[in-house]
């Protein structure tokens, strides 16, 4: 897996029920500074490998020790609608996921990241702008984790039933500053 690469997103929800519901990437938003450049990913760039590659998996921080679901057991849901690339994970009945439960609805946890590698001319560069922008339309995904540290400031993982207000503030000044 080391040439795929990590991006980070901010849009996760746990229920009373214990599940996760989010966003792992947010369409047409600006990533951070990424080393030099900025990234942006285009409606469909996912659209692909959830055809051809549906075996996916939910981390804890990309950490293969701490699966979360897959979507070949359908306890990960994952789809492209019209803003960004949705999850729904149903986690296992693990202490970590418990946990991970647990710091998404207190909103010590928002993050999300996912695991890619473009395909051949998936991804294009414009060293016009300053930073450079990288714009991702077609992509292989191998797997999407909750995360502490996100760097696509315009999604975020909480609970799907009641989120917090500061959660909710918080996040709506994320889109401001992406919007941006």
């Amino acid at each position: 897996m080391s040439d795929y690469e990590v991006r980070y997103s901010t849009d996760i929800r746990a229920s009373d029920s214990g599940r996760l519901t989010g966003y792992a990437a947010v369409f047409n938003s600006r990533s951070v500074d990424l080393g030099g450049f900025v990234e942006v990913i285009r409606p469909g760039a996912f659209a692909r490998s959830l055809r051809e590659f549906p075996d996916v998996l939910a981390l804890v921080e990309h950490d293969t020790n701490r699966v979360l679901a897959r979507t070949t057991n359908s306890t990960l849901t994952i789809a492209e609608d019209e803003r960004g690339l949705r999850v729904d994970i149903d986690p296992a009945n693990t202490s970590y996921a418990r946990d991970i439960l647990e710091l998404v609805r207190r909103g010590d946890v928002w993050g999300m990241s996912f695991r890619f590698r473009p395909y051949p001319g998936g991804a294009s560069l414009d060293t016009s702008t300053s930073p450079a922008l990288r714009t991702l339309t077609s992509v292989q995904l191998s797997e999407v984790s909750i995360v502490v540290n996100p760097a696509y400031p315009a999604t975020d993982v909480s609970v799907r039933h009641a989120i917090q207000a500061a959660h909710d503030n918080r996040k709506a000044k994320l889109r401001l500053i992406a919007a941006l």
